[in-house]
Formats: C-alpha cells, structure tokens, sequence
C-alpha cells in the first residue's frame, strides 16, 4: 500500500509540473505578477518556468526510475525556490492571486509540495537500493 501510494504521489507531481508548465505558456499573463519585480525580463522568466516545470515533468513521469529520482529531487528544488515568492505574495496587502486567505492556502499548498516531492524522492531513492 505504502508503495502505491508514493508511485502515485509521484506521478501526480510529475503531471501537475506537465501541466503547471504548459500553462506558462498558454497564459504568462497569470504568472507575470508573481515574478519578482527585482529579476530582470519577466516574460522569459515566466518562461523558462515553464520549460523547466515541463522537464521536470517528463524526467519524473517517463524515464525509468534512476531518472525519476532525479526528477523527483528537480521538483523538490523547484518548490523550495519558488517558496519565498509565495511566501511575499502571502505577506502583500493585495496578494497576486486575490485575497489574503488565498495567498495563505497556497502556501500552504506550497509547503505541501515540498513535503511531498522530498518524500517522493526518499522513497524512490531508498527502492533504488532494495
């Protein structure tokens, strides 16, 4: 049971960078007031999120499990960057994605991430050895 669980939390974090990356690219509107007004060329960065969302995505989802590992530890990292954003979006008296309460679940979502990507990457890193 253990072991179902954590192949499909790591599939599920694989298609949520899939399509959290292809959105990125479909709306960049949605992204571009989140990014940092101090890093330069805003729309580039919205996409090269993506690129790497999507990457992230296809390493976790599609390769065999060395790979996934490497995946799941790219997601892992990805979440920990981004964190500081979501964390001064939920502190703004007008948060990006709307209300204060918003803000606050999404961090809270965000933490939820990294939790899960970094357990993610345990599991497949300890079945690796067995």
């Amino acid at each position: 049971m253990k072991v179902i669980f954590w192949v499909i939390t790591s599939i599920l974090l694989a298609v949520l960078m899939l399509v959290s990356g292809i959105y990125h690219f479909w709306n960049p509107g949605f992204y571009l007031p989140i990014v940092p007004k101090y890093l330069p060329f805003s729309l580039a960065t919205v996409y090269l999120s993506g690129i790497v969302e999507i990457l992230l995505g296809i390493v976790t989802l599609f390769l065999n499990q060395k790979y996934t590992k490497y995946g799941l530890f790219g997601i892992f990292l990805l979440m920990v960057i981004f964190l500081p954003i979501h964390i001064e979006d939920a502190l703004k008296d007008q948060p990006v994605i709307g209300s204060q309460t918003a803000a606050y679940i999404r961090l809270v979502f965000q933490f939820l991430l990294i939790w899960l990507s970094w357990k993610s990457y345990q599991f497949t890193s300890l079945a690796k050895s067995i």
